[in-house]
């Protein structure tokens, strides 16, 4: 029995607190995450933020790729870290080793993930996501801001994610999980 788009999204959205099987009876190609058990929705992102996207995911699709070591993949893709927890992280990285994650949506924390701030997006981005990334055991986390045109580089250590790089504007920054990749700035900003 068909459905109108409308009448299911208002079946989901009245609800209070969302879990995964909530999250997967949208419409598909409806904006939203789950985040806290909420339903966020946010518009598409901006033009200048997805060219910063193209320019990063190949970068790191090149890296990756010419050393075999794993996937990457940018947004829109589903990463569910915990049943009411379901991003589309900008873009991911997942290793060879923990190939085992990857079905027809991400079960599981990836290897590395990089976020870029947008309004709509920031707070979740900056506060909540990135705990929910620590404490799944995301390795690497990159918070990107094209307004300040900064990289920030958290690195898992002992559970806890520790500040390891923040370069504004010029210079280059790397990754330790992906020993070897580094990037000019000014390549993406």
């Amino acid at each position: 029995m068909y459905i109108p788009y409308i009448q299911v999204l208002s079946m989901i959205t009245d609800k209070h607190t969302h879990t995964y099987e909530d999250y997967l009876r949208l419409p598909e190609g409806a904006s939203y995450q789950l985040i806290g058990g909420e339903l966020i929705m946010s518009p598409s992102p901006g033009f200048y933020h997805q060219k910063i996207v193209t320019k990063l995911t190949t970068e790191f699709l090149n890296f990756v790729a010419m050393k075999n070591l794993g996937e990457v993949v940018c947004a829109p893709m589903d990463v569910k870290v915990a049943d009411d927890e379901v991003y589309q992280p900008d873009i991911i990285f997942i290793s060879e080793a923990n190939r085992s994650i990857i079905h027809e949506r991400i079960d599981g924390a990836p290897d590395l993930v990089v976020e870029i701030l947008s309004e709509a997006t920031a707070y979740y981005d900056l506060r909540h996501k990135k705990n929910i990334y620590e404490i799944s055991g995301v390795k690497e986390y990159w918070i990107v801001d094209p307004m300040e045109k900064t990289i920030e580089v958290y690195h898992l250590t002992h559970k806890k994610f520790q500040l390891v790089s923040e370069v504004k504007q010029t210079g280059s920054v790397s990754s330790i999980l992906l020993n070897g990749f580094q990037i000019e700035l000014e390549k993406i900003f």
